[in-house]
């Protein structure tokens, strides 16, 4: 183990540094800019049961069923992106964005496990203060 540390660090140049800082602010900014746009755009009675959850009702049969495919996949990537911004040293906003991914996808189980995850008050207050930085109203729990 101390041989890798040794060789890890003496084999660090500046212009790797500088490559993984670039990076490391890049992926934050990023991640933490379509987070907040999402969840500015929500409304504030989505997680309230009186919201509708229908998607596309209107579009024809192969354009709903083609959303609907890309909207889950694009949820599960996000949810996998947000269990590694949840680990040690990975920036970004990891619950928000499981959060975005969770909110994206149709899958049986998902409204209590949102609930559940919105209903922390960190994770409330935080997007609550979000909300009202941007003119939106508080977000309304059951």
């Amino acid at each position: 183990m101390i041989n890798w540390v040794t060789q890890f660090w003496t084999s660090l140049t500046w212009q790797g540094v500088l490559v993984g800082l670039g990076m490391f602010v890049l992926s934050f900014t990023v991640s933490l800019a379509l987070v907040s746009f999402v969840l500015v755009k929500l409304p504030a009675n989505y997680f309230h049961s009186s919201h509708a959850r229908a998607f596309w009702v209107d579009r024809h049969r192969a354009v709903r069923w083609s959303g609907l495919v890309l909207k889950n996949c694009v949820g599960l990537i996000l949810i996998v992106l947000g269990i590694i911004m949840s680990l040690p040293g990975v920036p970004g906003q990891g619950l928000l964005t499981i959060l975005l991914g969770l909110i994206m996808m149709d899958i049986p189980g998902k409204r209590p496990l949102e609930t559940s995850l919105v209903s922390r008050p960190k994770v409330l207050q935080s997007i609550n203060r979000l909300r009202e930085r941007f003119g939106k109203p508080p977000l309304i729990l059951d």
